[in-house]
């Protein structure tokens, strides 16, 4: 039941960490055209620059659970390529338990009320010609509640792996590339 929720939580931030790439694409697309603009036309808008940065922080925090799925976060790893992959495992389960369970809801319970203020007064940006706030700072809880879920998926594979239940895919390609 436990890894059919996981496969299910993976399956979302697959879906949306696909999805977000397509938001960098707009948002280049919007800086080329508005710096065409300004040079060409002598024309520019505020709204433009804010989008690129909504876009951008789309997805930046969109992606965090699919970066988190793939293993591609940015790691120090100093001893933990030396340590056996059963002591990686446990010392996986405590950082996400310890540390990225904590960060995700002080961070969600923080910008939620954020959010609520921003949508209820419908405040726009200080920048004339500015994009209302509330979409950007819904990404902040939105981003924050799919990294915890790949989270708990992630801890729930791991738990796996330790109980035999599945077969560690990151050993085995560990042990390929040691043969190569």
């Amino acid at each position: 039941m436990l890894l059919k929720i996981s496969a299910l939580i993976d399956a979302v931030n697959d879906r949306v960490g696909r999805g977000s790439a397509w938001l960098i694409l707009v948002a280049v697309i919007i800086c080329a055209t508005n710096a065409t603009t300004r040079k060409l036309f002598d024309l520019s808008s505020n709204a433009w620059l804010e989008a690129q940065w909504y876009l951008f922080s789309a997805a930046f925090l969109l992606a965090a659970g699919y970066t988190l799925k793939y293993g591609e976060h940015v790691r120090v790893d100093l001893l933990f390529g030396r340590l056996s992959r059963r002591t990686q495992l446990w010392i996986e389960i405590v950082g996400t338990i310890l540390f990225l369970f904590p960060f995700c809801i002080i961070t969600i319970y923080l910008a939620w009320p954020a959010f609520v203020e921003k949508l209820a007064t419908g405040e726009v940006s200080n920048n004339p010609g500015g994009l209302i706030l509330w979409p950007a700072w819904a990404l902040i809880p939105l981003g924050f509640v799919l990294l915890a879920l790949q989270g708990i998926s992630e801890l729930i594979k791991r738990i796996a792996i330790l109980r035999g239940v599945l077969p560690d895919v990151a050993a085995a390609a560990d042990a390929e590339a040691e043969t190569l």
